[in-house]
């Protein structure tokens, strides 16, 4: 039989076994109120319907491409149209259930404002967010989303930008420092790591490769154009980023990085971390040697001005350990596709996709879905061998000696 002919019916036969398959399992089968562990919601449904049906023609053309061989008679081989439990988080770092939620939360912001030049664009809400999340979960370029979710390259832009705007715009409010209570809670926490009493977080900095030239056959000097983007973030000791300023120059310091963010205008200003003082300790936020040492930055000794067994090595232990959901996090969002390689586009849209990713990241913290969180990193710890910097003001540097003082002397011991 002829190619052409045989991938017809090859994709013919796909297209009705498809359709079999919705006949068997509707959506709506199910009473909504009612729990089984096979059910698959209709917004869920729908993405995966539109997913592996827009793939036929390709994987057709994949089979009729390779050496023919005698098919294996296996009575469950339809069972693998139906995505696995893995299928979701592998390829959108998410549940399903996670999938459906942010679905109906974001359904009237995906599907209003389209514009002219697509309109109308006949796309449900699962599948724009589909596109998007696929963009930044697996870091795959527009031509192959195209192909996969069976849409314009333009179509496939507009939803991955349109995502990253509505994150970014609305749902900013998903990292934000505490307050009240919560201050009490991410205090604790990190004491009961570390022994050092009232941390508000980890401050730290990363940096992502920028490029507009993705192609594997341009020179080496045209490679060098590509650039660094700094992020500036705080984490608390479950790995919630609770402050990010993304889009600063790579080659910048986190120190000068730090002094120009509204971070360091605000806790300076005494707007934030002003909520008073436990055991005569005031908050604090702690980083590596890379910052200076103020009276609400805790920074580690050097290491050779401790002495083994001393308040001075015990505070540079707790500090490490505090500082391990700063590597987890950094870690966590390069396992979104689109940070783990140069983000081949403008520095503004780069910036848009480090504040969806760490958007999303909260987000899933707090609905306890941990597809995209990282288990098992290297780290190394970095050797201190220089004094920490001190501020030009004696009364700031008088203060923050005092403070590390104290707080070697409350570590826990290795």
């Amino acid at each position: 039989m002829e190619s052409r002919k045989l991938a017809a019916l090859l994709s013919s036969l796909v297209s009705q076994l498809l359709l079999i398959l919705l006949l068997i399992f509707p959506p709506n089968s199910l009473h909504p109120n009612s729990f089984h562990s096979n059910s698959i919601d209709s917004t869920t449904f729908s993405l995966i319907h539109h997913f592996l049906f827009s793939q036929q023609t390709a994987v057709t053309t994949t089979v009729l491409s390779r050496k023919r061989k005698r098919p294996k008679h296996n009575h469950h081989n339809h069972h693998r149209l139906i995505p696995n439990p893995d299928w979701f988080p592998n390829t959108f770092l998410m549940t399903s259930s996670t999938f459906e939620w942010l679905t109906n939360l974001l359904e009237p912001l995906l599907e209003c404002r389209d514009p002219s030049y697509l309109f109308p664009l006949n796309l449900s809400a699962g599948v724009r967010l589909g596109i998007g999340l696929f963009r930044l979960a697996n870091g795959s370029d527009y031509t192959e989303i195209s192909n996969q979710f069976n849409v314009p390259v333009s179509v496939a832009k507009f939803c991955v930008k349109q995502l990253c705007r509505v994150l970014c715009t609305n749902f900013r409010f998903w990292i934000s420092f505490p307050n009240g209570n919560d201050v009490k809670s991410v205090a604790e926490n990190f004491e009961s790591i570390s022994g050092l009493p009232n941390c508000s977080g980890v401050v730290f900095c990363s940096r992502f490769e920028v490029s507009s030239l993705c192609s594997s056959s341009v020179s080496q000097q045209q490679q060098q154009k590509q650039s660094t983007i700094a992020a500036q973030i705080v984490v608390d000791s479950a790995c919630r980023i609770l402050s990010i300023a993304a889009g600063f120059f790579g080659h910048r310091t986190d120190s000068m990085i730090l002094k120009a963010s509204s971070l360091f205008n605000d806790i300076e200003e005494g707007n934030l971390m002003n909520d008073g003082s436990v055991n005569g300790v005031n908050q604090y936020l702690i980083g590596d040697c890379e910052y200076p040492l103020l009276p609400w930055l805790m920074v580690p000794f050097a290491d050779n001005v401790t002495v083994s067994g001393s308040v001075e090595e015990n505070f540079n232990a707790a500090h490490e350990l505090m500082r391990i959901p700063a590597f987890k996090t950094d870690a966590s969002l390069r396992k979104w596709g689109v940070l783990s390689r140069p983000v081949c586009e403008e520095i503004k849209m780069a910036v848009a996709y480090i504040g969806a990713c760490s958007i999303l990241h909260n987000s899933l913290l707090m609905r306890e879905d941990f597809s995209a969180l990282v288990s098992d990193f290297e780290h190394e710890r970095k050797s201190v061998n220089h004094p920490c910097v001190l501020e030009d003001d004696p009364l700031k540097t008088s203060k923050a000696l005092a403070m590390r003082a104290t707080l070697a002397t409350m570590a826990k011991k290795n």
